[in-house]
């Protein structure tokens, strides 16, 4: 029998494409090669802060707030932390879904039972990483678009250091982090990295403490050695692996307090690592038309392969993706659904 990855329902694909990312008033009409023939070029528009800027570090970690303070004081645009919602508040009418939807997994239900036999914890971190890579394309669209720059918290490129954790504390199989990397792999490289990678390393005991203190009642169930194979895989596998692309700059939790220090340090880096360095135009113009198109990037993270745990029947899918189409606002792109009040469409 046919299968489909259990993500596939939530983007319509009428119209091409998902709800606008940027907000620039000078681009009224999806942007495509007649645009690049008559001139319009993504260089032009970028300043010193025409920067991808990426904030990791481990759970109540502080990443949140500095984040937003850099994006305020530099003028970026702030894309905060997402969760299994993101495309619900991203699409159609900004309404929160059926969990069916939303990739039929639960962070809740994931720290009340990590070892879940019904393979929700790989499940979560499979759908967590394909909203990375949308929110990702989402942020690069942006920065393409407009030429201002973003900071985000966490990206797909860090993504996998909980995957690492969880495998590490036996919560999946390895035939999922076989599949997690397999995906990955095709995936990713489509994609520039960030231009700088800024890691808040707060010691484990701290981070729980914290969330004990302040965190929800199914959070405050999480381990101190999966929180450390969390900080284990980050300094490992993950920083020494982005310093080859990204500049890297690593604060202590108090360290972050002074966000105009960490300004200047901003300041003083060079910029200059590859594969930024070497984009121009074309390049640039080659990944806003990937970007773009939200479709084309779901369809990164699809593989023929049978993996029970984020797989479903084609009928179900079927069934699921026509009930999804149904739902306000989500037939066809921004602007063309009578039934949550857009007029006029027939003049757009």
């Amino acid at each position: 029998m046919s299968m489909r990855l259990l993500r596939l329902p939530l983007l319509p694909r009428v119209a091409g494409k998902t709800r606008w990312i940027h907000a620039s008033s000078q681009l009224q009409l999806q942007y495509g090669w007649l645009a690049y023939v008559l001139g319009e070029r993504t260089m032009k528009k970028f300043t010193e802060y025409s920067k991808i800027i990426t904030v990791d570090g481990n759970l109540a970690s502080g990443k949140g707030q500095l984040a937003q303070q850099l994006a305020e004081k530099l003028g970026l645009r702030h894309f905060s932390e997402l969760d299994v919602y993101y495309l619900d508040r991203t699409t159609g009418d900004g309404a929160i879904l059926d969990p069916k939807f939303s990739g039929s997994c639960s962070l809740e239900k994931f720290y009340n039972s990590p070892k879940s036999v019904d393979g929700n914890s790989y499940r979560l971190q499979f759908w967590m990483f394909t909203q990375r890579m949308l929110q990702y394309s989402d942020a690069l669209e942006h920065l393409l678009s407009t030429g201002q720059g973003v900071v985000l918290e966490r990206s797909p490129f860090s993504d996998f250091v909980f995957l690492e954790a969880m495998q590490k504390q036996g919560y999946i199989r390895k035939e999922c982090l076989a599949h997690y990397n397999e995906i990955k792999g095709i995936s990713i490289d489509e994609f520039l990295p960030p231009h700088l990678e800024i890691y808040v390393d707060v010691p484990v005991a701290d981070i729980y403490k914290k969330i004990q203190e302040s965190g929800n009642l199914a959070e405050k169930k999480v381990s101190t050695s999966y929180l450390q194979s969390i900080e284990d895989a980050y300094k490992k596998n993950f920083l020494p692996q982005i310093s080859e692309t990204s500049e890297v700059l690593q604060y202590s939790g108090s360290e972050i307090q002074d966000v105009e220090k960490v300004i200047e340090d901003i300041e003083y880096l060079k910029f200059n690592k590859k594969p930024w360095v070497d984009q121009n135009d074309v390049s640039l113009h080659n990944l806003r038309m990937l970007v773009e198109d939200k479709q084309r990037v779901a369809d990164l993270m699809i593989i023929p392969r049978f993996i029970p745990e984020v797989t479903i029947g084609a009928h179900e899918y079927d069934q699921a993706y026509y009930q999804y189409r149904s739902l306000p606002g989500r037939k066809y792109s921004e602007g063309y659904n009578a039934d949550v009040g857009d007029k006029w469409i027939w003049l757009k």
